[in-house]
C-alpha cells in the first residue's frame, strides 16, 4: 500500500475526517480514533479534528519512513475543513488554528506512545493568541508547553532537562505552582527551552506546517519505540497494527478558574463499584493530570466547583457506557465553562474491577452471561488471587498514599528502571520507587513487583499502567521524598537507601519498611457467581495438581473437579520420610528395601486417606513414583563438602572419643558417597526413573500401591466415595505398561488405570530441553522472537500438542471411552487450555491456585469454538445460497 502502484496510491484514502469515520473500524482509525468519530456522529461536543489511518502509518514503515504517496496532501486539505468548523486559520498570525497531535493503536497502549500539544504556536502565532483570547500568560504558558513536548517528543530531549528549568523557576515564586508564573517568568522558561533544544544540534521549525507533519513522523515512530514495543510484548498485541495519528483543535483548560481538564472512568477501575471516578485539575492541560505532576482533585469535587459541567459531563458517560455495553474511560477539557469531550475507550481495570462490572452489568441486563464470562480474562483472575496485607500487622507504616492497583508486594527499593530490568533478570525482586513515571519507565514498571510515587492520583501514568498490568502500585505518597542523586528516600528524617525491603499494599495505599506477612485473599460472591456461569459454558474438565490433604482442600475450595496429578514422590520430603526413603535407596537386596518401605507405607497411606476424604468422590489419579533417585540424595559437592570438613576436624581432635566419633562420620559420608557415585547417571531426567524403577524395583510399586488401596479402602469404610485411578509413569512401550499392571493386580483386585500426558516430560523430550536448565536461555529466545512462546509455559503446539492429538486419536480408535487430559504447567496456561478443548481431551490438571484461571480458560475456549462453528455454518449456508441462485 506504498508505492507499488502509484495510480492506486493517489487515490487511496489515508486521511479522514472524524465525521467520515466509523465507531466500529477500529483496525483503521485505532481506538481513540474510532472514538472520536462516534461521538462525533452522536452530536457530543468534540472538537474537530482528522485522523491518519493505521494503514498510512504501515504504509511509512513499507516505505523507509517516508509518508506514502497522497498523504499529506490529504492532511492539508482535511485540515483545512477543521478551520472551516472552528473559524480559525492553522498558522495565521492574527486568528491561529491550534491542534494536538496524539497516537491511537486499535488496542489501547495508555502512555506508550507520544502526544504534541499546543502544536502551530511560533513567536508570531504566539501574540496573536494572546489577542484572540485576551490573555498573554495563558497564551505563554501554552507555548512553553508545546516547546517542551515538541522537544521531546519530536526532538528526543530528555524530559528531566525540560522538568529541571521548570523547577528553578517555580522556585522563585511565592507559591512554588505551575499556576504562580508570570508572563516574564514564561518567556524566560521558553527561552532555555529553547536554548536545550539548540543545544542539542536541532530547533523547532517556525512553520506550523512543517511542525505538524514532523510530529505526525514522530507519532508513527513511537509506534517502534522500547516503551510501545515492550508493552506489545507483554500484552501479545502484534507490531503489525501500526497506529492511527489524531489531529485535532486544541480547546484549552489552562485558561483560568473555569477551564480545566480530567479524566474519568464510568466505574471504579480499582473496585469495580458503579460510580463515576476520575480527577481532574483546574486551569490545567491533559498532560498535568496524566504526569502526574500535580495530584489532581477527585471528580466529585467538580460537582462543587462546577456543577453544571459536571452534571453535563455524568450524562454523557452514562450515556457512553451504555452505547458500548461496558465500562468507559473518558478524557475532557472545560475551556472558560465549556464541556469538550476528548476520548472515550474502553477502560483498563483490575481483576477484581473486571469480575465485579461483569456481573453488575449482566445482573442491570447491559450485557448477556456469556458476554460477562468472555469480559474476564484468565489474567484478570490471577490479579484477583494476588496475596493482601495481613490485616492484624503491627509493621510500621512508612507513608500513605493512594491505592491505585490492589494487592500486596515485597521487594527491595530501586530509583531507576533501568537498574529494576536488571536486578529482575538475575533473580531479584524489586520495587520501583519515583518521584512519579513517565511512559519510559515502562520497562521498569514490568520487572518490579510493586510501584510507588511520590506524586500523581489515581489516573496517573503509573496508577493507568500498573492496573493494566495487574501491577500493585501507590501513588501520590507526598510523605516520600525521592532523591536520585543519592539513591534514597526519606520519610519524616528515615532514610530508605536502594536495596532496603519494603512492602506496598495497593489495597489501601500504605507503604511498610521490610517484609510484612500476606495471605490469602478471600473471594467474594460476584467471584463464585461468575464461576457457575463459566462452568456451565464449559466442556473441558478442570482438576488440580495436589500432593497433600490442604492441597486437595484449596483445589476444591477453588473448583477442582477432581486430582489430575498426586505426586507421590513430593509425599516423601521432610526430615523422617527423607530417613526412610535415603534407607529405602542405599539399601543392599530386595529384603532390606522391603524393611524400609514398611516405615514409609503408613505415612503414605496416611496422605492417602486424607486426599481422598477431602476430594469426596472426585476422581484422583495418582502417579506411581517418578523422579530419579539421586534428586533424594545429597549431590556429590555437597559431599565432598562435608567430608573435607570432618577430615579438618579429624587433625583437630583432641580426644579418642571424639576422634572414634569422627571416623564413624567419615566411614558414613564415603558410603553415602560411593552409593550416590554408583547411582549417578549423565542425564537424570532421561534415566532409570518412572516405570523403569517399578519394573527393576517392584516392590516400590507394591507398597505404593498398598498405601493407595488401603487408604481407599479406609475411607469408603467411613461411607464415603472414593474415585480412584492409578498412573503409570513415563512409559515407552506397551510392556512397561503390561508388567507394571500385573503386579498392581497383585495388590489389588481392580485397577482404574487412567492415562494422562505429562506435558512438561514430553516437552523436554521434544525439544531435547532440559526444564530446569533451559531457564538461562529460553527468555532470550521469546525475546529474539526464536520462539514465540517459552515452551515450558505455553503448549507447542505444532510438535508436542501435535504429538499429544495423535497420541489421543490412536488410542480412542482403539478404545473410544479412553479418558485423556494434561497434567503438566501447560494445564494452567489459557492458550495450552485452549487447544486441549480444540482436540477433544477430557481435562486439564493445573496447581490449586489456578484452577479459577483453567475454569474461566475452558469457559472461554468453548464459547470461542462455539462461534467459529456457528461463522462456518453462515458460510456454508451463504455458499449453497449463492449455488442455487
Amino acid at each position: 500500500m506504498a508505492k507499488a502502484n502509484d495510480a492506486s496510491a493517489e487515490q487511496h484514502k489515508w486521511v479522514y475526517l472524524f465525521e467520515e469515520g466509523s465507531g466500529d473500524n477500529k483496525s483503521l482509525f485505532g481506538g481513540k480514533g474510532a472514538g472520536l468519530c462516534e461521538m462525533t456522529r452522536a452530536g457530543l461536543p468534540v472538537p474537530p479534528g482528522l485522523i491518519v489511518t493505521t494503514e498510512a502509518c504501515n504504509a511509512y514503515y513499507a516505505n523507509n519512513k517516508q509518508f506514502p504517496e497522497g498523504m499529506w496532501e490529504q492532511v492539508v486539505e482535511a485540515l483545512h475543513a477543521v478551520e472551516e468548523k472552528v473559524g480559525k486559520k492553522f498558522g495565521d498570525a492574527n486568528n491561529p488554528l491550534l491542534v494536538s497531535v496524539r497516537s491511537g493503536a486499535a488496542f489501547s497502549m495508555p502512555g506508550m506512545m507520544d502526544t504534541v500539544l499546543n502544536l502551530g504556536l511560533n513567536e508570531e502565532t504566539v501574540q496573536g493568541l494572546a489577542e484572540q483570547t485576551g490573555d498573554l500568560r495563558f497564551a505563554l504558558d501554552a507555548y512553553r508547553r508545546f516547546a517542551s513536548l515538541f522537544g521531546e517528543i519530536v526532538i528526543g530531549v530528555a524530559h528531566e532537562k525540560f522538568e529541571r528549568v521548570m523547577d528553578r523557576f517555580k522556585a522563585q515564586t511565592k507559591g512554588g505552582k505551575d499556576t504562580d508564573l508570570k508572563p516574564e517568568e514564561l518567556r524566560g522558561i521558553i527561552a532555555a527551552e529553547k536554548e536545550i533544544i539548540l543545544a542539542e544540534q536541532h530547533a523547532i521549525p517556525d512553520d506550523p506546517y512543517e511542525q505538524l507533519r514532523v510530529a505526525i513522523g514522530a507519532v508513527f515512530n513511537s509506534w517502534m519505540g522500547r516503551r510501545a514495543c515492550d508493552y506489545r510484548r507483554i500484552n501479545r498485541i502484534p507490531d503489525d497494527l501500526g497506529t492511527a495519528v489524531n489531529v485535532q483543535a486544541m480547546v484549552f483548560g489552562n485558561m483560568g478558574a473555569n477551564s480545566g481538564t480530567g479524566v474519568a472512568f464510568t466505574r471504579n477501575p480499582s473496585t469495580g463499584k458503579k460510580e463515576l471516578y476520575g480527577e481532574y485539575l483546574l486551569n490545567a492541560q491533559g498532560e498535568d493530570v496524566v504526569a502526574g505532576t500535580r495530584t489532581p482533585n477527585p471528580i466529585s469535587q467538580l460537582k462543587k466547583e462546577l456543577p453544571k459541567v459536571y452534571e453535563q459531563f455524568n450524562a454523557i458517560t452514562q450515556l457512553l457506557e451504555k452505547h458500548y455495553h461496558d465500562m468507559q474511560d473518558c478524557e475532557f477539557t472545560i475551556e472558560r465553562g465549556k464541556l469538550w469531550m476528548l476520548q472515550t475507550r474502553t477502560g483498563k481495570r483490575t481483576g477484581a474491577a473486571a469480575v465485579r462490572i461483569a456481573v453488575d452489568m449482566a445482573s442491570e441486563k447491559l450485557i448477556d452471561r456469556e458476554t460477562a464470562v468472555k469480559r474476564v480474562t484468565p489474567e484478570h483472575l490471577d490479579q484477583l488471587l494476588h496475596p493482601t496485607v495481613d490485616p492484624k500487622t503491627t509493621a510500621p507504616v512508612l507513608a500513605t498514599g493512594l491505592p491505585a492497583s490492589p494487592g500486596a508486594a515485597q521487594g527491595q527499593v530501586v530509583f531507576s528502571p533501568d537498574e529494576a530490568e536488571e536486578m529482575a533478570k538475575e533473580g531479584a525482586k524489586v520495587v520501583l520507587v519515583r518521584q512519579e513515571t513517565s511512559p519510559d519507565d515502562f520497562h521498569g514498571m514490568v520487572a518490579a513487583q510493586a510501584i510507588v510515587t511520590a506524586r500523581g492520583g489515581m489516573t496517573s501514568h503509573a496508577a493507568v499502567v500498573a492496573r493494566g498490568m495487574g501491577k500493585t502500585c501507590v501513588c501520590g505518597a507526598s510523605a516520600i521524598d525521592v532523591d536520585y542523586s543519592q539513591q534514597q528516600f526519606t520519610v519524616d528524617g528515615e532514610v530508605i537507601p536502594k536495596g532496603e525491603w519494603i512492602t506496598v499494599d495497593g489495597s489501601t495505599g500504605r507503604v511498610f519498611l521490610g517484609k510484612v506477612p500476606t495471605i490469602q485473599p478471600s473471594l467474594g460472591t460476584d467471584f463464585h457467581e461468575l464461576m457457575k456461569w463459566a462452568d456451565k459454558f464449559r466442556r473441558l474438565g478442570v482438576r488440580a495438581n495436589a500432593d497433600t490433604p490442604l492441597d486437595a482442600k484449596t483445589a476444591r475450595g477453588f473448583g477442582a473437579e477432581g486430582i489430575g496429578l498426586c505426586r507421590t514422590e513430593h509425599m516423601f520430603f521432610g526430615d523422617q520420610r527423607l530417613a526412610a526413603m535415603r534407607e529405602m535407596i542405599l539399601a543392599d537386596g530386595v529384603g532390606a528395601r522391603e524393611k524400609a518401605l514398611e516405615k514409609l507405607l503408613p505415612l503414605q497411606r496416611g496422605d492417602f486417606v486424607g486426599i481422598f476424604r477431602e476430594m469426596a468422590g472426585f476422581p484422583v489419579t495418582i502417579r506411581l513414583l517418578d523422579p530419579p533417585l539421586h534428586e533424594f540424595l545429597p549431590n556429590v559437592d555437597e559431599l565432598l563438602s562435608e567430608l573435607a570438613e570432618l577430615k579438618m576436624g579429624l587433625k583437630q581432635a583432641k580426644t579418642m572419643v571424639e576422634m572414634d566419633h569422627l571416623l564413624d562420620e567419615i566411614d558414613e559420608k564415603r558410603n553415602l558417597l560411593r552409593h550416590v557415585n554408583k547411582i549417578r547417571e549423565a542425564n537424570p531426567m532421561l534415566g532409570f526413573r518412572g516405570c523403569r524403577l517399578g519394573l527393576l524395583y517392584p516392590e516400590v510399586t507394591r507398597m505404593q500401591c498398598r498405601a493407595i488401596f488401603e487408604a481407599a479402602c479406609q475411607v469408603k469404610g467411613e461411607r464415603k466415595q472414593v474415585t480412584l485411578e492409578i498412573m503409570v509413569p513415563l512409559v515407552s512401550v506397551s510392556e512397561e505398561l503390561k508388567q507394571q499392571s500385573e503386579v498392581i493386580n497383585e495388590v489389588a483386585r481392580e485397577v482404574m488405570g487412567e492415562h494422562s500426558f505429562g506435558t512438561n516430560d514430553l516437552t523436554q523430550t521434544t525439544f531435547g530441553l532440559s526444564r530446569d536448565d533451559s531457564g538461562r536461555f529460553l527468555p532470550s529466545y521469546v525475546d529474539r522472537k526464536i520462539l514465540t512462546d517459552d515452551p515450558f509455559q505455553v503448549l507447542d503446539t505444532e510438535g508436542v500438542g501435535e504429538l499429544v492429538r495423535i497420541g489421543a486419536e490412536r488410542g480412542r480408535s482403539i478404545k473410544p471411552d479412553l479418558k485423556v487430559g494434561i497434567c503438566g504447567e501447560h494445564g494452567g496456561d489459557p492458550q495450552s487450555i485452549a487447544f486441549c478443548n480444540e482436540i477433544g481431551l477430557n481435562y486439564v490438571s493445573c496447581s490449586p491456585y489456578r484452577v479459577p484461571v483453567a475454569r474461566l480458560a475452558a469457559a472461554h475456549a468453548a464459547l470461542e469454538a462455539e462461534e467459529r462453528a456457528a461463522a462456518d455454518r453462515e458460510l456454508e449456508e451463504a455458499a449453497r445460497e449463492a449455488v442455487a441462485q
